[in-house]
This record gives C-alpha cells, structure tokens and sequence, in this order.
C-alpha cells in the first residue's frame, strides 16, 4: 500500500478511501463516451478534511479530479487513464448549514444534492430556482464549477447570478471563506466569479451561499405551435412585452425531435402533432394570483394568434397536465440516445441571429452530409441551443460519430462563430472543448485564463487539461 494511500485514510477514514473493486460510478462520464482509471477515489466528510487532502496529494505529487454528481456531459469530472489522479468526491458533504430567511439565502454544502436545495428551500417557505433535467444527481458544488443553466435562465440567470459567496479549497490546501451573505461588498477583485465556472481547475467548491426568492402565487405552463424558428423569435418578443419578468421558461423544440419522443415513448402525447414544424413551452410565474397568471397567457395567445407567430395553443389546466407537458421537452435527450448514438452540441447565439444560424447551418450539413437528422432544441429564451446531430436513418449511429464527429463539429462551431456565439453555453469545456478553444476564444483570453491557472494552480495540481492547457 502506498505511503498516500494510507495517508488519505487517516484523514478521511478507510471507508472513503477506494482503491479496489468497480470504481465505474467514479470513472466513467455521465455520456460512457470515456472510462479512466484513478489512482483512488476520497471522499471526504468536512472542509478540513477536504484541505488536508489536497495537501497530501500535491505533496505526494498527484493530481485531483474534483468530483460532485457526476453528470457533467463535457468528460471534466473524471480521471484519465494514467492511474495517477485522485477523484476527490464531494458527496458526503451534503448539508444544508443554515437558512437565512430574512436575508433570502440559504448556505449548503457542495455535495447537496439540487433536488435537495430545491426542497429545503421550499420548507422554509421560499424558492431556489435552479432547475435541470440531472437535479436528482447533480450536486450545487458542481453546479457552480461549470455555472450550470437549465430551464429558468430567461428569468433567474446562471448559477452564478443565484450564488453570493463561496467557500473554496486552495490549490495549496488552504480554505478561503468566502460565505457572504452580501449583495453589495465593493472591497476588491470579485474572487467568487474566478471559481464560478473554472470547472474545479482553480479551487475545490465546498460550500455556497445561495440566493432564495419568494414563491410565485401560481406558475403556469403553455405549449404553442409555431411555424418556424423566426416565428419562435417573434414570439419571444411577445411573451416579454405581456408576461414581463414572469416569463420564467422559453423552450423551442423541432418537429423531429419531438417525433422521436413519440418514436420511443407511445405512452406521451407531444401536442399538435406533427403538424407543426416547432414546439414552444412556456411558462408564467406570477406574484398576483392564477387569475391573473391565466389572464396574462390568453392575452399573450391572443395576439400571437393575430401576429401569426404562432398557429395554435393549449395552457395547461393543472399541476399533472403542466409536469406532462414538460415531461416531453426532458425526454428529447433520452429519445435521441434511444435513436443511437449522436453528435451533441451545446450552444449560444444572439436570439436575433438564432433565425438566420439555423437556417444556414441546417441547409450546410444537408448539403455537406446528405441525409443527416437535426435534433434542435434547447433554451431558446437565453439563446441556448442544444443543436445536435443524428445519423442518417438506417445508418450506424456507432461509426457516424467515429467517422463524422470531427468534421461536424467543425462546421457547427465555425458557424457558431460566424454568428457571434459560443461553442459552449452550460456544459462547459472539460476535456472534450479543450482543443477547441484556441480556435474560437482570443489569444487575450486565453493568455489571461493561463496566467489565473498559474497564479493559483502553479503546480497543476487541479483537474490538468480541462478548460484551458499549459
């Protein structure tokens, strides 16, 4: 046994040290696009512990992976395969240490759960509003290392415009505490925004003070067909100038990927059919009552209708008919991985330019790939499109995406950058991007992401060769 190894258990016990048996839950990505090999997994209770750990393993000269849910989709959470890294799992770190209500905040720890903040916000009378399709798995720590999205953007930002302060692990093991519950402390460099986002390649994130909100009175859903992605722009429009800060979700969804909803899951009925070329969800988050939330939807229909941005809709009656409807928008993913394997692209575009993107990238890969399969749909409310790529029908999803993901990458990206975007919106770069940055960040950017690494990483120590090389 090495002389870590058995370090690494005085500190956190032998229990939350492992180094045998089937590490899979650890080692492979949430995709199973990469399985490495760690050198052991630790998983510590405390703050402290997580710093003593950090110093064993940089004095012992290995790098850490930090590790929350794992369910990141951009290989950033999980070891290589050199045998040499440690996965630092934050799991057992799952507190919720205090809820401030006067203050509207609420400080846990990095490895709760998001359902679990939800629903302690929610006991306490109050609302966090980050909300994913993972929030059963994924933890706030990792969260707020790749400054996750989700569906309420349009209205409540990122995860870092929900966050006030932090907690963080040096790359020196030593603990910065950073857990203000504060909205305005003009006392210097923002350092809660440098580990927002790093992706764990800065700092450990052990704990946040998150930002609560009242509850809405009501919260209703509706589902609109829409004739083109402009008409889904134009609808936009609409929905802010009727719904205001209440619109909380903006999500367009294409006609083929809402037909492999129905492809593979009979049981759901996707609305309208396949009579429209696009879907739209929405929904309203109102501090009045549902009178006056249901109210504001008829209107907002109405002059879509005349508009002609929109060909019909349905708001939902209840809870039960506003969950099915959403339902369908989280089971794309699951319907295109039961369609095979695809090329996935998480992406950002100027809502304006949205129209103008899809329609020229669509005609490109028609034409540069006869036959391929666009399963577009996303957060269109923030600019966010998972613009993904399926096989052409009867073809081998397993050799299309050996075979053809570079390329199609290339020609998505360079088009992203073409319209001003970015070829990461929510999922961050992690070891897939990495590459890929050179070619459409600025050498300014990049120089001054290295200098920040060096600065205060100047050992490498924290997940080397994610977000940006040495």
């Amino acid at each position: 046994m090495s002389q870590l190894v058995e370090r690494l258990r005085a500190i956190v016990g032998p229990a939350n040290v492992m180094t045998e048996g089937d590490l899979g839950a650890w080692e492979q990505d949430w995709r199973k696009r990469v399985r490495g090999k760690a050198f052991a997994v630790v998983r510590p209770g405390s703050t402290a512990e997580v710093a003593q750990v950090v110093k064993a393993c940089v004095e012992a000269g290995h790098s850490i992976v930090p590790q929350g849910g794992n369910t990141g989709l951009v290989v950033g959470s999980t070891p290589d395969a050199s045998g040499q890294q440690v996965v630092l799992s934050l799991a057992r770190m799952s507190a919720v240490r205090e809820t401030d209500a006067d203050n509207l905040t609420m400080t846990v720890e990095a490895g709760c759960i998001l359902q679990a903040v939800q629903e302690a916000a929610q006991s306490a009378g109050l609302f966090f509003p980050l909300s994913l399709a993972a929030e059963g798995s994924c933890t706030i720590g990792g969260n707020l290392a790749t400054n996750a999205g989700g569906t309420q953007v349009v209205r409540y930002g990122n995860a870092r415009e929900l966050c006030l302060g932090l907690e963080v692990v040096t790359a020196q093991g030593e603990v910065w505490n950073g857990l203000t519950g504060l909205r305005k402390d003009n006392t210097g460099y923002d350092l809660r925004d440098l580990f927002i986002g790093c992706e764990g390649t800065l700092g450990v994130i052990t704990a946040a003070t998150l930002k609560l909100y009242p509850p809405p009175s009501a919260t209703l859903t509706a589902w609109a067909a829409v004739p083109s992605v402009e008409h889904a722009v134009r609808l936009l429009a609409l929905a802010h100038r009727h719904l205001g800060a209440g619109l909380t979700g903006f999500e367009m969804m294409g006609q083929f990927a809402l037909g492999l909803v129905a492809r593979h899951f009979t049981q759901m009925r996707v609305p309208f059919g396949e009579s429209s070329p696009y879907g739209v969800l929405l929904e309203n988050s109102d501090h009045e009552s549902e009178l006056h939330a249901r109210s504001q939807f008829e209107r907002l229909l109405e002059a879509a209708l005349e508009d002609g941005c929109i060909t019909d809709a349905v708001v939902a009656e209840n809870l039960t008919q506003a969950r099915q409807l959403w339902h369908i928008r989280e089971s794309i993913p699951l319907a295109q991985a039961e369609e095979g394997l695809n090329i996935k692209h998480d992406i950002s575009v100027p809502v304006s330019r949205i129209p103008a993107f899809c329609r020229e990238t669509d005609a490109l890969l028609a034409r540069e790939l006869p036959g391929v399969r666009l399963v577009n749909f996303g957060h269109l409310g923030d600019g966010n499109l998972h613009y993904n790529v399926q096989a052409p029908e009867g073809a081998d999803s397993a050799a299309f995406l050996r075979d053809q993901e570079e390329r199609i990458n290339g020609l998505v990206y360079d088009q992203v950058n073409r319209f001003a975007g970015s070829i990461s919106a929510e999922h961050g770069v992690g070891s897939l991007k990495v590459e890929k940055l050179p070619h459409y960040k600025s050498p300014v950017a990049l120089d001054l992401m290295r200098s920040l690494k060096r600065a205060l990483d100047p050992q490498n120590v924290l997940n080397p060769g994610r977000v940006v090389e040495l």
